[in-house]
């Protein structure tokens, strides 16, 4: 499956209330490194998709860092209690998210 034509769409994708930044560099990194399965792929795309709605939904903000938001994708839990997350800074006076790294991390988060 080639994802990238999915994920230039990430990277350039622009709403009128916030703009997405650095996504597609860490997929690319997560794709990479560990190398998930389509389903998992396209769960983790289509999820990046619905922060341009409402970055804060399914997040919370990590203490120590004033803008760094931290999460679970939904619907991603797989192998012996692994989930994929994303942390991400929520810059509000410019509307802009900027991805810091998308992973797999084992469960309790």
């Amino acid at each position: 499956m080639t994802i990238c034509t999915a994920c230039a769409r990430v990277s350039s994708v622009t709403d009128a209330s916030w703009v997405l930044e650095g996504f597609e560099e860490a997929f690319e990194i997560w794709v990479a490194q560990e190398s998930p399965n389509d389903a998992l792929r396209l769960l983790v795309l289509d999820w990046l998709f619905t922060r341009l709605e409402d970055p804060f939904v399914g997040v919370r903000r990590q203490p120590s860092f004033e803008n760094l938001w931290f999460g679970p994708v939904p619907g991603t839990v797989h192998g012996p209690g692994q989930v994929v997350v994303c942390s991400y800074w929520i810059f509000e006076s410019s509307r802009t998210i900027r991805c810091d790294s998308i992973a797999t991390l084992s469960l309790p988060l």
